[in-house]
């Protein structure tokens, strides 16, 4: 329909016809009446002052028009018991709304005209119900002139649909936001539209105090181990795919517990806990007794005041290294040697290392080590000797207190905290890491880099204000401002994907520990 030379008879009616299938006491149907309102013939029915949409019409008709209509909403479904129309139009009508899927069950459109006021053509209207059209497969003529479109992410719907119906729509344009403004929408794409956000919802807390926050993969599941100081345990969360929750299912208890970090070896899992006092222990995961049991203390006489612990694979073993903060102790690499641990190399003798990184640069293993008595350094690992070499200190970064790194395609970044000055990122320039981005930081511990699916994230803690969450701009090359978390003096954040769904766990020092949902919306939805 549509065409000019076609009577204009199918133009001009439409919904008029109130009938009701009565039957007769023998059954038979009776041939329902057309309004006093309307005026019909065989297959049409021009409707004037309409009421209400009717709820059914003669079977044969195939053309229904509304005139200046009394009712004001077009409803949802509003025509499932009219599918035989081919032509719908609506001249001359005041509607507020319009609902989503109301033209849904007329696969035999072939003409939709909602014309004059507050209607499709020539009304100023900035945006359109997703769908409208949803299910009008012969529709061959839509009339969007004369509108004042918003190009926004509400209308990403309409693109779509321009691209891929059969029906003749004549050139509409956009007229904001002012980037789009006069672009006409019969030519854009939906790539154009960027509608996708990201958010963190708290998901569920946790009553208790804690410091490090870790993950691991164990039996074919994901777990998280948390240190809590106070109590001296290590916390053991699993995923309750029924209640849909995080739930303890075992500790390991000791004193003032600083670190609870995992290793697996060979499907065995290993658990590093570094303590304040009384020493630091492993512990392996005994299946058969389903309980933690203690296989190792670690030198006393090195280690002392334990403040982070990292653990890597070089080749085909596997080691893990504590950074000490204490005036008289050693930052330490272990070694595992199938049996057990043992003390590899001793690194920054009486510096009061706060932090250990490994990463690798240029695919070489490296160490970067933060210091509260000077500059972060960093170790390069030697494949003659089997140890890591000082290389160089990063300048212009004096009391650093950690050093986190992350990636984008290719490139190293690292993400350096501060507890008093600006905290940085920083990026690898082929001989040394170079200045990329400053930002103000006060009581910060944490500078945490993550990546969630294709998102990449920085999180900068404070003792004194919001955590604040900058989002990775690709274009931009930078990090850019997203969101604000209140937590209590946060000291970790990590990564938990599991069930399809993405967790922030975010520690606190002073607080309750707090879970976050990764949430992706779809403002075009």
């Amino acid at each position: 329909m549509g065409n000019a030379s076609r009577p204009f008879r199918r133009i001009a009616y439409f919904l008029c016809l109130l009938s009701v299938l009565l039957l007769t006491e023998g059954k038979k149907p009776v041939k329902p009446k057309c309004p006093a309102w309307c005026t019909c013939t065989k297959d049409n029915a021009l409707c004037e002052n309409a009421r209400s949409i009717p709820r059914s019409v003669p079977p044969d008709v195939i053309s229904l028009s509304f005139v200046r209509s009394a009712f004001t909403k077009i409803p949802e479904g509003s025509f499932l018991l009219t599918p035989s129309l081919q032509l719908l139009l609506f001249t001359s009508n005041t509607f507020d709304v319009i609902s989503d899927d109301a033209f849904m069950g007329l696969p035999h459109l072939e003409y939709l005209s909602i014309f004059f006021y507050r209607s499709l053509a020539n009304n100023n209207l900035q945006t359109l119900p997703k769908d409208i059209f949803k299910g009008l497969d012969s529709l061959t003529n839509v009339d969007l002139r004369g509108n004042a479109f918003n190009c926004d992410c509400k209308l990403k719907w309409l693109v779509e649909w321009l691209g891929s119906t059969n029906a003749t729509v004549e050139d509409i344009y956009c007229e904001s936001p002012p980037e789009y403004k006069k672009r006409k929408i019969n030519t854009l794409s939906p790539k154009e539209f960027d509608c996708i956000i990201t958010e963190f919802e708290v998901y569920q807390s946790l009553p208790y105090q804690s410091l490090s926050v870790d993950t691991f993969s164990y039996m074919n599941d994901e777990h998280v181990v948390i240190a809590q100081p106070f109590t001296g345990k290590c916390i053991f969360l699993e995923w309750d795919h029924v209640e849909v929750m995080f739930r303890n299912y075992d500790n390991i208890t000791g004193t003032s517990t600083v670190v609870c970090k995992p290793i697996v070896i060979e499907s065995q899992l290993y658990v590093i806990v570094a303590q304040l006092f009384g020493g630091s222990h492993i512990y392996k995961r005994d299946i058969f007794a389903n309980k933690f049991i203690k296989i190792q203390d670690i030198e006393i006489l090195k280690i002392r005041k334990p403040n982070d612990i990292e653990t890597f694979r070089i080749a085909e073993d596997w080691y893990f290294v504590v950074a000490d903060s204490s005036k008289a102790g050693f930052t330490t690499v272990y070694k595992w040697n199938g049996n057990g641990f043992y003390s590899h190399q001793s690194l920054h003798a009486w510096y009061r290392d706060t932090d250990v990184e490994y990463l690798e640069i240029s695919g070489k293993p490296h160490l970067i080590l933060s210091s509260s008595s000077q500059r972060p350094v960093i170790y390069q690992w030697n494949k003659g000797t089997n140890e890591f070499v000082k290389r160089f200190d990063i300048q212009d970064m004096e009391d650093a207190y950690a050093v986190k790194h992350f990636k984008v395609k290719e490139d190293v970044y690292i993400c350096l905290t501060r507890f008093i000055g600006d905290s940085k990122v920083m990026k690898w320039g082929g001989s040394a890491f170079l200045d990329l981005q400053r930002m103000p930081s006060r009581g910060s511990m944490v500078f945490q880099p993550l990546q969630i699916s294709n998102y990449q994230y920085a999180i900068l803690g404070s003792d004194y204000s919001f955590t604040q969450v900058y989002y990775w701009d690709a274009e931009k090359a930078k990090f850019v401002k997203f969101q604000e978390l209140n937590i209590q003096a946060p000291r970790s954040f990590i990564h938990v994907s599991i069930d399809k769904r993405d967790f922030l766990f975010a520690s606190s020092f002073k607080g309750t520990t707090l879970i976050y949902k990764h949430v992706i919306v779809d403002l075009s939805a």
